[in-house]
């Protein structure tokens, strides 16, 4: 990987690591790639490299730094629950939305930025576009936020993927989302589980993946990208 980790000050003044992957050939914007709950993993910084390799500028936050730095799970046992306790109990989902806002303005100086995220990342995602300045379109996998926060208007294009077979994310609140019918929002449901973006997971889905990759690399191009 060509990526490596560094140091931002972030607005509340803490140091935070966020890897930095730097784009291949021309540059086409700047992207915030917003971590699950298991933190800036190898899975993590395989996308970064990913979308540097699409030619993009690529900033991915530890967000969980502050209270467990260099914190990186696997997805079983004591290390989910541990995941858990630090998206859910401990670390303020705001501060998570001004780290974003950090990491954006820092991009935007050199042309449009977006913010993909997965997972807890998906549900940051969704709230870039709905209330973060500077961002110009977002692309939002599996958000278990996003259908309680359905009716936030997303400033910039969006488009949100989720799973069909998703349990923590039922279809019923999927269809909120839908429902709400926001002209910035496009909605996308595979015929997959939670996760399915990532190869590392049981519930991955490489049909799906692609195809919500390819989705989300359109919409950035859409949007000067």
């Amino acid at each position: 990987m060509a990526g490596a980790f560094e140091t931002m000050t972030m607005s509340d003044g803490a140091e935070v690591s966020v890897y930095h992957a730097q784009p291949e050939g021309q540059r086409r914007g700047g992207v915030v790639l917003v971590q699950e709950i298991f933190g800036v993993t190898d899975h993590i910084r395989e996308m970064a490299e990913e979308y540097a390799a699409d030619e993009y500028e690529v900033l991915a936050p530890a967000l969980f730094d502050r209270e467990h730095p260099g914190f990186e799970a696997g997805y079983t046992g004591p290390d989910f629950a541990r995941a858990v306790e630090l998206a859910r109990e401990i670390h303020p989902f705001d501060l998570s939305l001004k780290d974003v806002q950090t990491c954006v303005d820092s991009l935007q100086s050199k042309g449009p930025v977006f913010v993909v995220g997965y997972c807890y990342g998906g549900s940051v995602a969704w709230f870039a576009a709905t209330r973060l300045h500077g961002v110009a379109a977002a692309s939002s996998y599996y958000g278990s936020l996003v259908p309680g926060a359905a009716d936030e208007v997303p400033k910039v294009p969006v488009i949100l993927h989720f799973g069909q077979h998703d349990t923590g994310i039922p279809m019923e609140g999927v269809e909120k989302v839908i429902a709400a019918d926001h002209p910035n929002a496009t909605v996308y449901v595979y015929e997959a589980g939670h996760g399915f973006n990532s190869d590392r997971r049981k519930d991955f889905h490489e049909e799906s993946c692609d195809l919500a990759k390819a989705r989300t690399l359109e919409l950035f191009r859409a949007n000067g990208g």
